[in-house]
């Protein structure tokens, strides 16, 4: 029977969580924070998704009613526009805090395991040309793993 339970590392220190450039524990970045999450998840919602085709039904029956008027057409225009500039902030805000967390995991994976390169971990904060020049390395690691592995299966 195959082991397959990952070998590991002795323990990582723990990361002390402190704050970002953002200034994390000022009062109004973390009512954004808290804003943002609770926006964008309501704003994902299918009820949210049903009030705005509601809105966009009323909006377009009432065309007759006000002659199709340029005015008409604005209130839309507008009204959609806000919107769209507002939620580009909340949702570009919580797109942060998901990738900075899943980066913490995958890197508390890379310190666990053994055989890891832990020279992976913070690679998100690499310039690109140091990025480009670790993913052509890891590409090349991938290969000459692929081939070994194959040379060691077409051994008896």
């Amino acid at each position: 029977m195959l082991n397959t339970r990952v070998p590991r590392r002795r323990p990582a220190p723990k990361r002390s969580a402190a704050p970002d450039a953002g200034g994390a524990d000022h009062p109004v970045a973390r009512f954004f924070d808290h804003f943002a999450a609770h926006v964008t998840k309501w704003v994902g919602s299918p009820i949210a998704f049903g009030l705005a085709v509601i809105t966009v039904v009323l909006w377009g029956a009432s065309g007759p009613a006000f002659g199709y008027s340029e005015v008409w057409q604005l209130v839309i225009n507008t009204g959609t526009t806000i919107v769209t500039f507002l939620m580009v902030f909340l949702i570009q805000q919580s797109q942060n805090k998901d990738s900075e967390a899943l980066h913490l995991k995958l890197d508390e994976l890379l310190i666990a395991l053994e055989g890891a390169d832990e020279g992976l971990v913070d690679a998100e904060r690499l310039d690109e040309d140091k990025l480009l020049a670790l993913a052509a390395a890891c590409t090349a690691r991938a290969r000459q793993e692929r081939r070994r592995r194959a040379r060691k299966r077409r051994q008896p």
